[in-house]
């Protein structure tokens, strides 16, 4: 398809997709002529991407150019390749490490982890933005009152786990490891909402369940 259809079907200007070629955040087209250039499926996809992490989740332009290195890297396995890509996300800061929640806060996610079983993340704890993530709201918790403990944590780890093993799944029907990565980056931004939002509804209906309205 040309570069008009392209934006038709994608709903990105030809104005920003010129803009995200030159920037290097969508692959050029195959050349068929000295001005034009043809585009796929591939193409629209990952305009897609790009209209999630710039428009959606708020990302910069030099970072998604980052997160799209790592999604494109087929010198990477496909965890290394998922986790770097993710990781390029804008994160939370470091927390402060002599702060006293903090401490208490690594120390109950190490237990979660160890009982868990959960061996890599285990070993790519001071690595990991997602452990990262875990600290801090475990910290503020812990800081605000809230005795959120290993033993606690434990059930919803449980349940955390079968979800991946779902999303694991769906990503297998994608075939290619750039269309799987995309996915998983595509994901991080516009899917955690929907398991947000079916999480408060759950709490809803069991509520009306147990108490009546």
């Amino acid at each position: 398809m040309r570069l008009a259809e392209l934006s038709q079907r994608s709903g990105v200007s030809a104005a920003s997709i010129k803009y995200y070629l030159r920037a290097g955040l969508l692959p050029p087209g195959r050349r068929v002529g000295t001005t034009t250039a043809d585009y796929d499926e591939s193409h629209i996809r990952r305009l897609r991407l790009i209209r999630a992490l710039i428009q959606v989740g708020r990302v910069p332009v030099a970072t998604v150019q980052e997160v799209l290195r790592h999604v494109d890297d087929d010198s990477l396995g496909r965890t290394m390749r998922l986790g770097a890509a993710l990781w390029a996300l804008p994160q939370v800061p470091e927390p402060d490490p002599e702060d006293e929640a903090v401490i208490t806060a690594r120390r109950e996610i190490d237990r979660l982890l160890e009982t868990a079983g959960w061996t890599t993340a285990r070993e790519l704890s001071t690595l990991s933005p997602s452990h990262r993530a875990l600290v801090v709201a475990v910290a503020t918790l812990l800081r605000l009152g809230y005795r959120w403990d290993a033993e606690r944590l434990a059930p919803y780890a449980e349940l955390m786990r079968q979800t991946a093993l779902l999303d694991l799944d769906y990503l297998e029907t994608h075939p290619s490891e750039s269309e799987k990565a995309e996915t998983v980056v595509a994901a991080a931004l516009l899917f955690e909402p929907v398991l947000s939002a079916l999480h408060r509804l759950a709490q809803e209906e069991e509520s009306a369940r147990r108490y009546g309205l």
